[in-house]
């Protein structure tokens, strides 16, 4: 890949889904040129492509290595199927990579580790610069608020449509509490509850997942001993939000040194 000086080409992964839709205006809003993008239906006729891209010029690529050789980063919010591959395709090209896909598994991020040895990476779970705040946050209020006297529990709500839960913005603030303890979240996150299921057990982090509606998302964590309460919350309005923080951390990577980053490091708060 040969860098280009300006305007940024901007790759995008899943063009004609709702958040490709979102990078491609905020990428467009921002000067970056949208290079072009991957689209499970090319011939798809759920948008517009003169109307999302203001002049119909964007390359429609077969696949990631197709996108990876026009674009100078790309940025990614498809499948967990597609990470392994995508993260092959990126190294092999040099071409920096804003990962947004979650519910990866230990493999998967594997693959994410080994391309953050020759490319730059910024993964999050979420771009927003408020839940970036959050996870800080929620960090130092795990590390403050001990477990034996705080029982820890998130809460969130999403659109209807949404198919995965927890959220993954969920589960990265109930890592960033089990951080901020010393402790893994895979040895004390405690199953969606129902049923008699039991009292609650000391050092548990809980989490309760709602659907309902058009939410684009809404999270709140919880701390609560037998004297006090302290709630932690973010609502997002518009999933704007999103694909304008990814776009920001696009621009940051170009350019960096290898090495995996996340929002912090994008908001200089690392």
């Amino acid at each position: 890949m040969v860098m280009t000086s300006s305007p940024l080409r901007v790759g995008i992964a899943g063009l004609s889904g709702r958040m490709g839709q979102g990078l491609v205006k905020s990428a467009l809003d921002a000067g970056c040129v949208v290079a072009g993008g991957t689209c499970r239906d090319p011939g798809a006729t759920s948008f517009s492509m003169a109307e999302l891209t203001r002049d119909g010029s964007i390359t429609l690529c077969a696949d990631m290595r197709q996108l990876a050789d026009i674009s100078d980063v790309v940025i990614d919010f498809t499948h967990v199927s597609s990470v392994i591959d995508h993260a092959a395709a990126l190294k092999d090209a040099g071409v920096p990579w804003v990962l947004g896909t979650t519910g990866l598994s230990e493999k998967d991020q594997r693959a994410v580790d080994e391309a953050a040895q020759t490319i730059g990476v910024v993964q999050a779970a979420n771009f927003s610069a408020g839940v970036t705040l959050v996870l800080r946050l929620a960090r130092e209020m795990g590390m403050a608020l001990s477990a034996e006297r705080f029982d820890a529990e998130i809460v969130e709500m999403h659109h209807r449509q949404k198919v995965d839960a927890p959220s993954g913005t969920a589960l990265a603030i109930g890592e960033a509490v089990a951080q901020g303890r010393g402790v893994k979240l895979s040895d004390v996150r405690a199953p969606a509850r129902e049923g008699h299921c039991g009292a609650r057990k000391t050092g548990e982090i809980g989490f309760a997942a709602l659907r309902g509606g058009q939410i684009v998302g809404e999270h709140e964590l919880l701390f609560t001993s037998a004297t006090e309460q302290i709630t932690l919350g973010h609502r997002a309005f518009d999933r704007r939000v999103f694909a304008d923080g990814a776009v920001q951390a696009a621009e940051w990577v170009s350019g960096k040194i290898a090495g995996l980053y996340n929002m912090e490091d994008v908001l200089g708060l690392s």
